[in-house]
């Protein structure tokens, strides 16, 4: 089989972004990307997840039938995350979660730079429910909806860049973690913008998979 990158909104593009930033960061697996066609457009904040959870969670399902080698949830919200690997007969991360426990891992403290100021509670809780709030320092939102990452990446990843600064100089951080699957399109002019290490959570999803089948 493959592993399945599930994209929990309905935008297409957003899915063959995620693919494709896999496949160059994991070239030794077989990815796929599937669209949540009943998700809402984009997921920022509770009400998103919620619409964006029970299509999800077919999907789920249907890839576990389907014999799928992996599950990536292609949300930074890590939608449904827990529920998700409860069901599946496979492994299942999160963009989150892997982005997360890598920076653990590597005795990082980070700062995550998200989209809007609507998704930080939830990243915020995700991070203190996952035992790592003590390698957090800040969870900062650029207002950058997220739709705009696909439209218009040049002028979005002006102000994600000018977090991800301000995230180094106030911050006392050792790595800027990208706080949403639509920033493959910004990660490579943030990790020229910092010093610190840029988490992109597609490439850190990826390769942790591959660590862990």
């Amino acid at each position: 089989m493959a592993v399945i990158i599930i994209n929990p909104n309905s935008t297409a593009a957003m899915t063959t972004a995620m693919l494709e930033q896999a496949q160059r960061a994991a070239p030794e697996i077989q990815f796929e990307g599937w669209t949540s066609e009943n998700g809402p457009p984009s997921i920022q904040g509770e009400e998103d997840g919620k619409a964006a959870t029970k299509p999800l969670l077919e999907l789920i399902d249907h890839a576990s039938t389907a014999q799928a080698d992996g599950i990536i949830i292609g949300c930074f919200d890590d939608t449904a995350l827990t529920d998700a690997a409860r069901r599946a007969a496979c492994p299942v991360i999160g963009l989150g979660q892997a982005s997360y426990h890598y920076a653990a891992l590597r005795n990082w403290r980070f700062s995550v730079v998200t989209t809007l100021a609507v998704s930080v509670p939830i990243l915020e809780d995700n991070i203190t429910r996952q035992g790592l709030g003590s390698f957090v320092s800040k969870v900062r939102a650029s207002d950058v909806p997220v739709l705009a990452l696909d439209a218009d990446p040049k002028a979005a990843s002006q102000s994600i860049v000018a977090e991800a600064q301000r995230a180094e100089a106030e911050d006392a951080i050792s790595a800027v973690v990208l706080g949403c699957a639509g920033m493959v399109h910004v990660a490579e002019e943030v990790a020229r913008s910092v010093t610190v290490a840029t988490i992109d959570p597609v490439v850190c999803a990826a390769r942790c998979m591959a660590w862990i089948m």
